[in-house]
């Protein structure tokens, strides 16, 4: 009896040890799992331009994270990576009436597949055009949030198993994720932001000498403001006027070699909504101003946009330029230049007539065809709704800085056969004037970008951040370095009646908590319970079970 009693106590004993311990494991794990996260979350853009909404107008998020290919989406948080974003999926979502959309973006975009970051780029613009409640955040990529998209990856991957395994998954192993927006405020519009634009004159020789304007605009687009750096739109434009800026300084420097044309240099804010800020200097210049350089004889507008990629340059125009006219003439040197040193760069003229009713405009010369001031836009895209003129993965991962550098070369060389009229004085078609201490400096374009890349431009941050507010000073110190008489222009909306309405929270405190779920709980709970059951069981049958393994015993050794 004893040694059946000794074998008893230890198959008791066992079994106690193996519970007590799963049980520590499971409490251990769900002591771990309830531990919180936290990131930086960056909303969507949400903004009125002329009364039309656009972006989200969601904020608040408190859902358990789900994969996008998850059956069940309703109130849920949808985690994508980028190849996830498709329009297909987020439409999906919003039928689901999921709780929010989350975005994990990779912090190597250059690692990135071409026709990843394509497809991208083409949902931001279709998204960006709608008006959603659904909130949309994006954040950078991390270790924890990686983890976490593996894991709802998992957890979507197990519907095809019957519904058993799901079951038995989701009670012992599944990890639920909850995702929270901390700031539980309501959303608020602001209509206090300011436009400012930076203007500078090299002015030219004789006595009545034309004006020609180059301007780019500065500000960036995206899906989320903070997020949005614009490197090739319109970081590019703004790089090569600055260089143009240098070289014609040297040129004008020196009497002697001054040309017969004033120069004018405009760096304008509010470019990604419908130009508000070239809106509002013309309207300064031609409506309030005593005198103006655009009251004047105007030669052309050149507008700079988009140029840091590409083997194709469209120029794009509101009207065909008359032979003769100074446009025509430009347009000549400008096929010279690209024909005889840049063979390989295709080169054409884009007609689009300016559509008075429609509320916006595609390209900012059509701001000063409006003024009757004639002008073209310069730029390697030729749709004006192409998806690469507001993404924000439009990063130095996407310039070219030899293409930047050519286009560069392109403009000048241009610019100067055009104003100095090298072809009626019968100079060779592969001139190179532009070389030795004038020539384009690829190092100062780099680090131009890179400055320019350096915090995001989106227009709402321009004149309220710290990073912008330098910005803006550094772009003007650039200016004043190398052009005369610059003047800095703040304009301030209406607030009665703004042309554009933003709204805050774009940068949003955020937490992941990882919870097991319900069930987890219920089945820990029957564990015991079944444990202490087979131990009041034995406790209660101990003569029957005693008697049963005395036996057993007596057989083994028969």
């Amino acid at each position: 009896m004893p040694v059946v009693v000794n074998m008893w106590l230890r198959a008791v004993a066992a079994t106690a040890l193996c519970v007590l311990l799963t049980a520590q494991h499971l409490h251990a794990s769900a002591m771990s799992a309830v531990s919180s996260y936290e990131f930086k979350g960056f909303r969507m853009q949400q903004y009125l331009l002329q009364q039309d909404r656009h972006g989200c107008r969601g904020a608040i998020v408190l859902a358990e994270a789900r994969s996008s290919d998850h059956p069940g989406l309703t109130r849920r948080c949808v985690i994508m990576k980028l190849p996830d974003f498709t329009l297909d999926r987020y439409e999906e979502a919003q039928r689901q009436n999921a709780a929010a959309v989350l975005i994990l973006l990779p912090s190597n975009l250059s690692a990135v597949p071409q026709e990843v970051i394509q497809s991208f780029m083409e949902t931001e613009a279709e998204v960006l055009q709608k008006d959603a409640i659904m909130p949309l955040y994006v954040v950078p990529e991390d270790e924890q949030l990686l983890h976490m998209y593996e894991e709802v990856k998992q957890d979507a991957a197990t519907r095809a198993s019957s519904i058993l395994v799901r079951v038995l998954r989701s009670m012992v192993t599944a990890t639920a994720f909850q995702i929270l927006v901390s700031n539980t405020g309501p959303i608020k519009p602001f209509t206090d932001n300011t436009i400012i634009t930076l203007e500078g004159v090299l002015p030219g020789v004789g006595e009545d000498p034309q004006t020609i304007v180059i301007t780019a605009h500065y500000d960036s687009f995206g899906l989320a403001p903070w997020l949005s750096y614009g490197a090739d739109s319109n970081g590019s434009g703004v790089a090569i006027l600055l260089e143009l800026a240098r070289l014609f300084q040297r040129l004008y420097t020196d009497p002697r070699s001054r040309a017969p044309y004033h120069i004018l240099f405009s760096l304008t804010g509010g470019g990604k909504y419908n130009f508000l800020g070239t809106k509002r200097w013309l309207e300064e210049n031609m409506d309030h101003a005593e005198s103006s350089l655009l009251h004047d004889n105007v030669a052309f507008v050149l507008c700079l946009d988009t140029l840091a990629n590409g083997d194709d340059l469209y120029l794009h125009v509101s009207r065909p330029p008359r032979p003769g006219s100074p446009q025509h003439d430009f347009i000549y040197q400008l096929e010279q230049v690209i024909a005889s040193r840049f063979p390989w760069v295709r080169f054409d003229m884009v007609h689009k007539k300016i559509n008075l009713g429609e509320s916006t405009v595609a390209w900012e010369h059509e701001r000063y065809a409006m003024r009757r001031i004639p002008g073209f836009t310069l730029s390697h895209l030729e749709d004006p709704k192409s998806e690469r003129r507001g993404s924000i993965l439009d990063t130095m991962s996407q310039v070219d800085t030899r293409r930047l550098k050519r286009n560069a070369i392109i403009i000048a060389e241009s610019l100067a056969r055009f104003m100095y009229n090298l072809s009626d004085k019968g100079s060779p078609k592969e001139i190179q004037l532009f070389r030795g201490q004038l020539e384009v400096q690829d190092s100062r374009l780099s680090a131009l970008m890179s400055f320019l890349t350096s915090a995001p431009r989106a227009a709402q941050l321009m004149d309220k951040e710290p990073a912008q507010n330098l910005m803006i000073a550094t772009l003007e110190q650039e200016l004043r370095q190398h052009v005369q008489q610059v003047y800095r222009h703040t304009f301030k909306q209406d607030r009665k009646d703004p042309d554009m309405t933003f709204y805050d929270q774009m940068n949003q405190p955020m937490m992941m908590y990882r919870v097991k779920p319900a069930a987890f709980d219920l089945f820990l709970g029957g564990c015991i319970a079944a444990y202490l059951g087979i131990i009041y069981f034995s406790i209660q049958n101990f003569g029957d079970i005693y008697s049963k393994l005395k036996m057993a015993m007596k057989s083994k050794h028969q």
